[in-house]
């Protein structure tokens, strides 16, 4: 069985656009949200809802 290619959500979009233009590692905002860097990967992707840390993530990116 072929394995998908996953697709980055649009919100997923945004945080990696703004961890670029923050200078920012996905490991220093999971760092900051308080959680892994593989479940801002999972967020990033759609693998998980992220529910909890969403409103932190949107926080510390400054974003609306």
């Amino acid at each position: 069985m072929a394995k998908t290619k996953r697709q980055i959500t649009p919100f997923g979009k945004t945080i990696k656009l703004r961890l670029v233009e923050l200078e920012m590692s996905q490991e220093e905002l999971a760092s900051m949200v308080g959680t892994t860097p593989q479940y801002i990967n999972h967020i990033i992707y759609g693998e998980r809802s992220g529910e909890k840390y969403i409103e932190e993530i949107k926080r510390v990116l400054q974003i609306l």
